[in-house]
């Protein structure tokens, strides 16, 4: 660990944890502790805090550093500059010049991966504890379109749940994916998990985002597990 490696965040690690690799696609990860941030880590690891971001709790303020600084390393593999992204008017990651990317972070846990547009037009990453049964019964009908909710009959409870958690985690996925290429907000109800096989699904969607993207249209969605939290995957290619 160098000296401007922040006590709160671990070291970075290089895992690919899906499947099957991206080609040209970089993750980077690494768990973080709000318990051990320190004032002075943004400056001392040369990652810019925003004004909203340096008025926030310690939890925000080390989840945010613990992103960027999984991104910036990702960058740094990709395109050996050590870029750290900006946070834009929609809180969403403003990339380089000829950039995709997307961050998640969950309960301790950070994550980022980047790629050349000239592969991947769109990325979109999502990290979720899962959802502990009884909650995600309760939320079933918020997240679940109504052909979504009558597939989880014969299902177990605990088998309900993790579907629940899946399909909300690639959903959250499939926005960070799309929207900077739609420039359409949508929501749970707008699309639906077609069908999954323990590593990759199909999504699909219900309504029209824009010319291209309209309604019927499916991407291909890919999860796992990593370091105990569900991981998804929506990658679009050029």
């Amino acid at each position: 660990m160098t000296s401007n490696h922040p006590a709160c965040c671990s070291p970075l690690n290089t895992t690919w944890p899906f499947a099957e690799p991206l080609p040209g696609v970089v993750m980077r990860s690494c768990r973080f502790d709000s318990a051990l941030f320190a004032a002075d880590d943004f400056p001392r690891c040369a990652i810019p805090a925003p004004a909203n971001i340096q008025r926030s709790v310690a939890k925000r303020q080390t989840e945010f550093l613990a992103g960027r600084l999984c991104a910036r390393t990702a960058l740094l593999a990709l395109t050996g500059r050590p870029d750290v992204p900006a946070l834009g008017e929609d809180r969403a990651p403003v990339w380089p010049e000829g950039i995709t990317g997307s961050i998640s972070h969950n309960h301790g846990l950070a994550t980022a991966l980047v790629a050349s547009r000239t592969q991947w037009r769109g990325l979109g990453l999502d990290l979720e504890e899962p959802l502990a049964t009884d909650r995600a019964l309760r939320l079933a009908e918020e997240i679940l379109t109504p052909a979504e909710l009558n597939r989880l009959d014969g299902l177990a409870p605990e088998q309900q749940a993790e579907r629940i958690t899946l399909t909300f985690s690639l959903k959250e996925s499939l926005f960070k994916a799309l929207y900077p290429l739609a420039q359409k907000r949508f929501y749970f109800h707008d699309a639906e998990l077609a069908d999954c096989n323990g590593a990759q699904a199909h999504l699909r969607l219900l309504i029209d985002l824009s010319a291209e993207w309209t309604a019927g249209r499916e991407l291909e969605g890919r999860y796992c597990y990593f370091e105990g939290r569900l991981l998804s995957l929506v990658a679009v290619p050029t």
